[in-house]
This record gives C-alpha cells, structure tokens and sequence, in this order.
C-alpha cells in the first residue's frame, strides 16, 4: 500500500501514515477541533483502523508462516491534526446532533460505540498522542486506547475533561464503562464524572489518567508516542494481545453491545417527581 492513505479517499478526515515497519499513525482532522459526529466516526474513522487491522494481520500471518517475528510487530498512534497544537478532540458535536431527531437512538449504537469496541479489542497497541485539549466524547476515546501520551501544556493550555456535568448531560452506560475500567481510583473517577474537572496535563499524569507527558507542540508529542510503540509494539508479534485486551475489558465491551439507555435531565426529574 501507498501511503499516506485518506479515508474518506474524496475528501479525507482521517489520514494513515507508516512511518516505521512497527508504527501505524492514525492523524484525526475534521475540521479545527476534531468534533466526533456519524460521518466522521463511521466513514473515516473506523474505516482507517479496519484498515491497519487488516495490514497487520496480513504481516501476522507471513510472520507466522516464514517465522519471521518481526514482521507480526506492530502498534498504532492516534493523533489529533498534526497542523495545530490545541485540540485532540473536542467531543460530540451538540450542535448539529440537535438537529437530527434520529441522533440520540443512532449515533451512539451504529457510530460512536463501534468505534470504542474496535479501539477496546484492537489487536495491537493503541496510543493516544493527545496534542491539545481533550473534552468529554474525546476523552472517552482518548481513555479507549491503551496508552495516553499528553502534551506538557506549556506553549498552549491543554486540559484533559468530562465536561457534561456542567451542561446538564447524562454521561451513557457505555461511556461510563470505557471511564471506569480506565480510572481505578474512585477519588479521581468522582473528579472526572461528578465535578467535570479539567484536568492538567500535570494533574492528569499524577491521577493515572494519561501514562506520560512530552513536549510542548505537536511534534514532540508524536515523537514521544512513537517512541513508545516502538517500545511496546513487538508485543503483538505473538497475536494474543487483542484477545487479552478483549478479556480485561470484557465488562465494557459487553456494555458497548446493550441497548442505548435514553434519559435526559428532563426525563430524570419526571421519574423522580412521579415516584416522590
């Protein structure tokens, strides 16, 4: 294959690159922010990491037939665009999904959940390479892969949050299941979903949520993701990484496949005014 690879190939939002036989850079650019709507997640998005997937798996099985293990190697880096220094993601786009009557019943089952199961059982390692701020949907992906590499925050501020506390938004089951399998400690989980802290990169290392900090731009984030899956990434020449992944997050996973639970503040003060 040629690289680099657009997806989609007419007018690209998601650009896959090969910068070394192990790494895989999956580089986000939908417009200046990153916003996560249908089209994004399900043409560009989820068709980029099927096809790393299927690279890979293509280079597993000639590893495996000429016993050559360096060829299984491999891991991915997903990246905000490369062009800016301030966003990674920032999320849902509200906007528009207020717009569409279908969105609450469809975006999270056919877009946004699909997503999230291909990043919790991808059969190599997955980092994040966070370049700027992280909001709410951005962070759920963010904490979908395996590793957090986070800019240090110190040419641009970049903060890493849940932030659907403070506009009154429920956060899905599903979400709920990806923050919790990935923040083990209750006190942080609270800080995350109860007071939509905004998170430092430096308050974000120190609570487990991110596992390092680069530099200050883009680039030294790259490079420090990079180095990193180089480092992990021979660990996926055996194969059983995505099926040990599958295992450890076996709870969400199965989570991410129930049905949408729909509730709304509105909807919860209802119930609770019909039940007191």
């Amino acid at each position: 294959m040629s690289y680099p690879v657009g997806f989609p190939a007419s007018n690209p939002l998601v650009t896959v690159t090969h910068p070394s036989p192990v790494v895989w850079v999956v580089e986000m650019h939908n417009g200046a922010d990153n916003r996560l709507t249908e089209f994004f997640l399900t043409q560009a998005l989820k068709p980029a990491l099927d096809t790393v997937e299927r690279l890979w798996r293509e280079n597993w099985r000639a590893a495996v037939a000429s016993k050559d293990e360096k060829l299984a190697q491999g891991a991915v880096i997903l990246v905000g665009n490369t062009q800016q220094d301030k966003f990674f993601s920032n999320g849902l786009d509200l906007a528009g999904s207020q717009k569409d009557p279908a969105f609450k019943t469809n975006f999270f089952p056919l877009s946004f959940n699909p997503v999230l199961h291909r990043l919790l059982s991808f059969p190599i390692p997955v980092i994040a390479a966070v370049n700027g701020h992280c909001f709410a949907g951005g962070m759920v992906l963010a904490m979908a892969c395996d590793y957090r590499v986070m800019t240090d925050g110190s040419k641009r501020n970049a903060w890493i949050c849940m932030n659907e506390i403070h506009f009154g938004a429920q956060i899905p089951l599903f979400l709920m299941g990806v923050l919790r399998t990935k923040v083990s400690d209750a006190l942080v989980l609270r800080k995350v979903v109860l007071e939509g802290h905004r998170f430092t990169p430096q308050e974000a290392l120190v609570s487990g949520i991110i596992d390092r900090i680069a530099g200050e731009n883009t680039a030294g984030v790259l490079a420090a993701a990079q180095t990193l899956a180089e480092k992990v990434g021979p660990i996926a020449k055996t194969g059983a990484w995505g099926i040990n992944k599958r295992e450890l997050h076996r709870e969400v996973i199965e989570a991410l496949a129930r049905d949408v639970q729909i509730l709304d503040v509105i909807a919860d003060d209802k119930a609770a005014k019909a039940r007191l």
